[in-house]
């Protein structure tokens, strides 16, 4: 089902046809001349225009015309009792869909609807597919087993086909956006746009002509009407990463469209409606700031009706080895390159580091790794990690081991180094142990004699340091 525009100075005619779309399931709104029917394209979107060619005042190539300047992806469709080969012609070549002769069944018209609907559904999609191609998979094609990352699936499986606003929470790199494509591909709004914006990456008057569009001479170097994200999302979802560096007055009007669905445009008085989903995401505590007084309280409730925990990859590693093979089948597809696979000590590198960027760390060290190898498999030397540190720092002019003037018991260096090795390896004493060059019995007499408590469930990792 589709919103629609009837113009026609017919009204008989009209209000028939609207009628009877509207029986149909479609929603409609009504032009009786051209000059109204383009008012009605500068207030709200429409994805099909059905104008009469002969009216009063603006005719219906005039209504074409704007149509596609001010709504490209809009299908138009002629209606005339004064058809002709020529008029026909310059219509499609300006741009039209369609061209009907009256009179005409409406049962015609339904199936021309349809098909410019269809037609809209699958342009929509092959753009989706063409700009955010990363973010479109299915739950099930995610990678990842994790139990981390399948009980954040379990739930926005439950949620994607709703209309619900979602939060999604979690460090820089975590695949926030990822999760919010999926979700958008998996609702039933999949055939409309999927819009994103970071709030961070705008100052706040681009902001909000980035998310509201402006009109002509809202501001300084504004020559022209620009439509805004929320125009270009309506039907579909709007994802707001960063939101928490959105400023006040930004918050204001972004609550105002998730309560009242309706914004104005910058330097603009009509008041436009449209039906957006929001997907909001935020590395930051937005809580801690609405007590500080820098988020809307208001607003994080309406934006917090389902909330969203994105585990770090530290609290996943066992997602890693799958992680790092389709990020080098990936790499060797785009760099033309052959690699067979990772060594199992740059797997077991992978696994010791703490990624503190998480997946977007992994990606890059990936990338990084498949373009500099010579040889066939990815080693250790390969890998350049942020936070790893070789043995041979022992030797060099940086200590591992920083003593503090008042001194420190020796068995508290041993608990740390333990507790922090176990934690790199999950848990696993003999990965501990050769991470800490000691042996599997060395190691466990360690751990019975310094009181380092192991959980039995290793995953996620805890380690008890008292």
């Amino acid at each position: 089902m589709g919103r629609i525009l009837i113009a026609d100075d017919h009204d008989a005619l009209r209000r028939g046809l609207a009628r009877a779309l509207t029986d149909a399931g479609h929603e409609v709104d009504e032009a009786p001349n051209g000059n109204f029917a383009i008012e009605r394209l500068h207030d709200a979107t429409f994805d099909v225009v059905l104008s009469d060619l002969k009216m009063g005042g603006s005719d219906g190539l005039d209504v074409l015309r704007s149509a596609k300047a001010l709504q490209p992806s809009a299908a138009v469709i002629l209606m005339t009792a004064f058809g002709s080969v020529g008029t026909a012609v310059e219509a499609m070549k300006i741009g039209a869909f369609d061209y009907v002769q009256k009179p005409f069944e409406i049962e015609e018209m339904e199936l021309k609807i349809g098909k410019a609907l269809e037609v809209r559904r699958l342009r929509h999609e092959i753009e989706y597919l063409r700009h955010t191609q990363t973010d479109i998979y299915d739950f099930d094609a995610i990678v990842g087993s994790s139990g981390a990352l399948q009980s954040v699936l379990g739930v926005v499986r439950k949620v994607a086909k709703s209309n619900t606003t979602i939060l999604i929470r979690g460090e820089t790199g975590t695949g926030k956006e990822l999760v919010a494509g999926a979700i958008h591909h998996n609702s039933l709004r999949a055939g409309r746009n999927f819009v994103k914006v970071n709030c961070a990456a705008l100052q706040e008057n681009l902001l909000e002509s980035e998310l509201f569009g402006h009109e002509k001479g809202a501001f300084t170097g504004a020559d022209k009407q620009r439509i805004g994200r929320f125009e270009q999302a309506d039907g579909g979802t709007m994802f707001l990463d960063e939101v928490g560096d959105m400023s006040q007055s930004t918050q204001a009007k972004i609550l105002r469209v998730l309560q009242e669905h309706e914004f104005e445009r910058l330097g603009g008085t009509r008041t436009l409606k449209v039906d957006v989903r929001i997907i909001a995401a935020t590395n930051r505590s937005l809580p801690a700031m609405v007590a500080a007084g820098q988020f809307r309280e208001d607003l994080y409730y309406r934006l917090n009706v389902v909330s969203v925990e994105m585990p770090p990859l530290r609290d996943r590693k066992d997602d890693i080895p799958a992680l790092a093979a389709s990020f080098v089948r990936k790499f060797c597809g785009e760099l033309k390159r052959k690699i067979d696979g990772i060594a199992p000590e740059a797997q077991k590198m992978l696994l010791r580091y703490n990624w503190p960027g998480n997946i977007r760390e992994l990606e890059n060290a990936l990338e990084r790794a498949v373009l500099l190898t010579d040889g066939p498999i990815i080693t250790a030397d390969d890998l350049l990690l942020g936070e790893t540190i070789s043995t041979s720092g022992a030797h060099g002019s940086t200590p591992l081991v920083r003593v503090p003037p008042t001194g420190v018991a020796l068995d508290d260096i041993e608990r740390q180094a333990l507790v922090e090795a176990l934690k790199m390896c999950n848990g696993i004493q003999k990965d501990a142990a050769e991470l800490l060059h000691i042996s599997p019995r060395v190691i466990n007499y360690k751990i019975r004699t310094l009181g380092i408590e192991i959980p039995r469930n290793r995953r996620p990792m805890v380690v008890s340091e008292e």
